[in-house]
């Protein structure tokens, strides 16, 4: 006898479940800038030119590093698993840290809200590694 008020759920493939990871975390990176403009004088350094992106050098590097994530989105349904596993191993234990140690910088009231949305991102990267360490194995029948 089935019950009729069960929602049916499927088992989700994981190149799926990495994919929305990074989306998410690319969106949280988005936000981060977004609401940064918001911080009192931080369109001003803008327009002076006085901010961390003051070169075409570093605006260049900057911009490289950001559509890491968003490939990232891409790459996870696209290459084969063997690859797939380690780079999403290898590029989220990267963010995970480089997030951690960005996120103390913003300490600061007009910082919590960079804080916030750090620690989400650490543990988006962090569950991007994990589903990748656990990818799970092809059964082999013989």
């Amino acid at each position: 006898m089935t019950n009729r008020n069960q929602y049916e759920d499927i088992q989700v493939n994981i190149k799926i479940i990495l994919s929305s990871l990074w989306a998410s975390v690319t969106l949280c990176y988005l936000y981060g800038d977004y609401f940064g403009l918001y911080v009192p004088g931080k369109v001003e350094g803008m327009v002076s030119g006085e901010n961390m992106l003051d070169s075409p050098a570093r605006l260049f590097m900057a911009a490289a590093f950001l559509a890491i994530p968003g490939l990232m989105v891409f790459l996870s349904v696209l290459l084969k698993p063997s690859i797939n596993r380690w780079l999403n191993i290898i590029v989220g234990l990267f963010f995970t840290i480089i997030v951690l140690l960005i996120a103390f910088n913003f300490i600061n009231p007009w910082g919590a809200f960079y804080l916030f949305l750090a620690i989400i991102e650490a543990v988006l990267t962090s569950l991007i590694v994990w589903y990748a360490f656990k990818w799970p194995k092809q059964n082999q029948d013989i």
